[in-house]
């Protein structure tokens, strides 16, 4: 009886510490008063680490290429300073593992580094293919551009997704709405055209130019021609204004185009302004 009963008296003091109770001598059993640092804040159960192994990226993410150099820099910041932003990650039934929604980047660090742990931020429920997509756009768009090609993919799966327009999107994503629609532009590219820019042999902005043009032989030589970077982005967009048949902005002179009466058209363009006379009898009105 003396052993059970002394049994008893120990698994309630366990119970008792357990609950933050404790007795001084003859004195009252009181909570013990919380540390200053303790003060206002409290656990949460959807941040921790998980073991490196069992997370995965997303097939859908719309970056498919990490810079090698990029990622033995983030790898040695991880050593020496630590993880300071926890990735977001998923878990997913069928494959038995956590999906990554956002931070692969530092999950292939991670590996580079050796880690076996990741800090984590788990999100509860099962998110929808938009709202991951347009977590993952957000991350890659406020930390390092994607390129080209990746943004426009991404911009065009998003808006499918969701059935918004480039209005929309840009709301959604905070971004201006030019941004997103020269982006869509370069889906409209040839697939040799789009194969230098995924390749970086053609800058994004002169991308941008190449794709203002609608007749296709001037796109392929424009391309080229940026491609052996025979032109600047600057001279890129002028040659593109001028194929399209405007004047680049700022540029002196003039451009008047006259309505015969016979139906023709007649455009005068000039390297400086001037006047002209408006007599009847001119060379527009006797055509």
């Amino acid at each position: 009886m003396t052993n059970s009963r002394q049994a008893l008296q120990a698994v309630t003091a366990h119970v008792d510490e357990s609950m933050g109770m404790r007795a001084d001598g003859p004195s009252p059993r009181l909570a013990p008063v919380p540390l200053a640092r303790d003060m206002g804040r409290q656990p949460r159960r959807d941040y921790g680490q998980v073991e490196v192994a069992r997370v995965i990226p997303d097939p859908s993410q719309p970056r498919t290429e990490f810079a090698e150099q990029e990622l033995q820099r983030l790898a040695a910041n991880l050593r020496s300073k630590g993880q300071l932003h926890p990735i977001r990650v998923r878990w997913d039934e069928s494959a038995n593992k956590w999906v990554i929604i956002t931070g692969e980047r530092r999950w292939r660090a991670a590996q580079l580094a050796g880690w076996e742990w990741i800090d984590c931020h788990v999100h509860q429920g099962e998110p929808s293919p938009a709202e991951i997509l347009e977590q993952q756009l957000i991350e890659n768009l406020l930390r390092e551009d994607l390129r080209p090609l990746e943004e426009a993919r991404g911009y065009d799966a998003l808006m499918k997704l969701q059935g918004w327009n480039g209005k929309q999107a840009a709301a959604a994503l905070h971004v201006s709405p030019s941004k997103v629609s020269r982006a869509l532009a370069l889906l409209d590219l040839p697939e040799a055209i789009q194969r230098r820019i995924e390749a970086g042999d053609i800058p994004r902005v002169s991308a941008y130019e190449i794709a203002k043009l609608k007749d296709g032989v001037a796109q392929e030589n424009l391309a080229a021609q940026a491609a052996q970077r025979n032109l600047t982005q600057r001279q890129t967009a002028s040659a593109a204004r001028q194929r399209h048949g405007r004047s680049a902005p700022g540029s002196r002179g003039m451009r008047q185009t006259f309505l015969a009466e016979n139906g023709l058209t007649v455009t005068v363009t000039a390297r400086r302004k001037a006047t002209y006379p408006r007599h009847r009898g001119s060379a527009a009105g006797s055509l």
